[in-house]
């Protein structure tokens, strides 16, 4: 074991420890996603203040792995077909992302002052991963896209909970998970094969497969009326602890020493695309029939994990949630490639025209 493996071995399980602690603290005080929220911030000014923390792959892809198992519950036969009505909106939402990408693009070159191949795979709602992936077969700038990513989703996680409990925001949910009785017998049953459906996706480099493949399992199973086990909160919870911490650990103190021009415009850039999305979220309510507050959080750029777990705390819509940012998470990786080949001819024949 060398050094840095050692080093890790010793400050996890304290980093852990200490998350933990934080996210029950929130929970007596009633923060919104305590559990998420408070590791997120836990880790994030302990490795602002160089404490080097850094979070396992596969404990970041566990607590994927727990929250996709427990979302895919809510998807019973009748769900999937009212889900299905929404899909032009699905599709309208994306279109106008696809715009807000591009405002948000334009912003992060001119105050971030990077190239537009970072600027752009740093702009797109995709995941961190995946994005870093394109902009590395595109020459651009990887540390740059991650940590623009980072920005984003951090100001999204702590902001938009936030002022849904501020502002008193819950719903009464129609949407409950198909089974509420937790079954000590089927539930390993239930974890194994979910855990499976994410390793088998994960293999087959599908993204953000360790959410997708439980959820899909899980709904599968829910909407063919097999019924094996509802998800422990406690198991949730810990699922949040794992995620929360490894979004905290993200952060570095680099770019704020490094590179204050570039964090200035990633957060510019991130608050942009997140009133971008509200706007679009309220446009969508208003041409469907999906409550503002539902549509808020399915356009909202936070991730899939971070915006179902939101909606499920304030039970507000989860189904419809996780199907918007499904599809916007799969077209966003599909199509950012050809996107930007497409954004990057029409630059170059602008500028031959000048």
């Amino acid at each position: 074991m060398n050094i840095a493996h050692c080093h890790i071995a010793v400050k996890l399980p304290f980093a852990v420890i200490a998350a933990t602690a934080v996210g029950a603290l929130f929970a007596r005080l009633n923060a919104p996603l305590p559990w998420m929220i408070g590791p997120l911030l836990t880790l994030a000014i302990a490795n602002g203040l160089n404490a080097g923390i850094r979070i396992p792959m596969p404990l970041r892809n566990g607590g994927q792995w727990l929250i996709g198992t427990a979302l895919g519950l809510y998807f019973t036969m009748p769900v999937l077909e009212q889900v299905g009505r929404v899909v032009p909106w699905i599709l309208i939402a994306l279109a106008g992302t696809g715009a807000i990408t591009l405002v948000c693009t334009y912003l992060l070159m001119r105050i971030g002052r990077v190239d537009a191949a970072t600027a752009f795979f740093a702009s797109n709602p995709g995941g961190a991963t995946e994005m870093s992936v394109l902009a590395e077969r595109h020459q651009a700038r990887i540390d740059q896209v991650v940590a623009a990513q980072t920005i984003r989703v951090l100001l999204v996680v702590i902001l938009v909970p936030f002022a849904f409990q501020f502002g008193q925001l819950h719903g009464g949910d129609p949407y409950l998970p198909g089974i509420s009785v937790v079954n000590g017998m089927k539930l390993p049953i239930l974890l194994a094969a979910a855990a499976a459906a994410g390793a088998v996706l994960a293999w087959r480099r599908i993204p953000n497969a360790w959410s997708i493949g439980p959820l899909l399992l899980s709904a599968g199973l829910t909407a063919a009326g097999i019924e094996l086990s509802a998800m422990p909160v406690w198991l949730v919870d810990a699922g949040q602890i794992a995620v929360g911490c490894a979004l905290g650990a993200r952060f570095s103190p680099r770019f704020l020493r490094e590179a204050p021009r570039f964090v200035l415009g990633a957060v510019i850039s991130g608050l942009t695309m997140l009133i971008g999305s509200v706007l679009l979220g309220l446009g969508v309510s208003v041409l469907s029939p999906i409550p503002w507050t539902t549509a808020i959080l399915a356009t909202a750029p936070g991730g899939l994990s971070e915006m179902s777990l939101t909606a499920k705390t304030l039970q507000l819509g989860v189904p419809l949630v996780v199907a918007f940012q499904v599809v916007r998470m799969v077209c966003v990786v599909i199509g950012a490639a050809p996107g930007w080949q497409r954004l990057h001819r029409f630059h170059d024949r602008k500028l031959s025209q000048t």
